[in-house]
């Protein structure tokens, strides 16, 4: 593992993060760069070798991770914030180095629980993992305390 590249990441995400959507410290470790359309929510980000598991591979977790930030990001993005109530990852193929993009989409979008869908992609197109997932719309704290 490069542990400059790894200490740089880590030193760079602590002197830049914030608490807030797209700029938390994980967001910011893992270098990852989100964009918009009115449907989608789209994560791009380099494989970095210590997001790598033991098999040298894209690790698992960060991939249910990234997927999972797709699907929130979408979510907050149409409706405010909300909570994962459950997710499925399929894993279909070992990512080893280069770009990868992870676009999440809506199922259904209801009022208070929505379902939605991700995709983890490698450069040439092929699909790494996917997750589909069930939502919970938060209501803001003024709305629930009145």
């Amino acid at each position: 593992m490069d542990e400059s590249a790894a200490r740089q990441a880590f030193e760079q995400a602590l002197a830049t993060y914030e608490q807030d959507f797209g700029k938390f410290f994980l967001a910011r470790l893992f270098g990852l760069e989100l964009s918009y359309t009115p449907d989608e929510c789209r994560i791009d980000f380099d494989l970095k070798d210590f997001m790598h598991n033991p098999q040298g591979g894209l690790h698992g977790g960060i991939s249910a991770f990234v997927l999972d930030i797709s699907m929130g990001h979408l979510l907050q993005r149409t409706s405010g914030a909300g909570a994962t109530l459950e997710m499925k990852v399929q894993y279909l193929k070992a990512a080893k180095a280069g770009r990868l993009s992870c676009t999440a989409r809506f199922i259904r979008h209801g009022r208070s629980i929505s379902f939605l869908r991700a995709e983890l992609v490698d450069e040439q197109g092929e699909m790494i993992a996917c997750a589909t997932s069930t939502w919970k719309s938060l209501q803001p704290t003024a709305a629930r305390a009145g």
